[in-house]
């Protein structure tokens, strides 16, 4: 008896061995984001401030495929209806979160505005809002991230200035680190165009929409 126990001992502290090493060999979460790095020495510099100009991105809209912080990717290339979801390459938020967060700090910084998006609207201050509309956000590894978005836009005095939609897409490499920076790339775009007719309007300027 005590040898068969012996036995059965050894045989379950193997396994639980093993499964200890599996857990160890597992790979650890990755995280990512859709914000952009401050320019490097040399490159363009954020628009200089422009004190009681404000922007405010908001709310804005995913698909429930997105809606999570875990990566989507659209297997088998971008006409494939495959998708998968990986649960340890993740934004560092849920994806709709990030989204706001990367086009309302790049547009901030491009026209040199306050970014209230989160923070909330400080009293006199002239406040430009843009709602967004995510119809597509499909990373392919090894060719593309593509994107379509439709965004509102809203006059300080809260009358609609006018929509837009915007589509662009980046070319990636195979590895998540190389589609990560590619949406990062696609994102920056996107900002630029909407940041683009805020300034327009806020000149005087009637709305012009434009591709990526």
């Amino acid at each position: 008896m005590n040898v068969l126990f012996s036995r059965a001992r050894l045989g379950l502290g193997s396994v639980a061995a093993l499964v200890l090493l599996a857990g160890c060999a597992s790979d650890p979460d990755r995280y990512y984001t859709l914000s952009a790095p401050p320019p490097a020495a040399g490159l363009a510099a954020p628009a200089p401030a422009q004190p009681g100009l404000a922007i405010e991105i908001g709310p804005v809209a995913v698909p429930e495929r997105l809606a999570r912080p875990q990566m989507v990717l659209r297997r088998g290339g971008a006409d494939v209806a495959q998708l998968q979801v990986l649960e340890q390459h993740r934004w560092a938020s849920s994806f709709e979160q990030e989204l706001r967060d990367a086009l309302s700090a790049a547009v901030a910084q491009r026209l040199g505005a306050a970014d209230v998006s989160r923070a909330g609207r400080v009293q006199g201050q002239t406040v430009w809002r843009a709602s967004v509309q995510v119809q597509a956000f499909d990373a392919v590894p090894a060719e593309q991230v593509s994107a379509r978005l439709q965004w509102r836009l809203r006059r300080p005095d809260g009358s609609d200035a006018g929509a837009c939609g915007w589509s662009g897409s980046e070319p990636v490499g195979a590895q998540m680190e190389a589609v990560a920076q590619g949406a990062q790339r696609l994102t920056a775009r996107a900002a630029e165009a909407l940041a683009q007719q805020i300034a327009a309007l806020q000149g005087g300027a009637a709305l012009r929409c434009q591709q990526g």
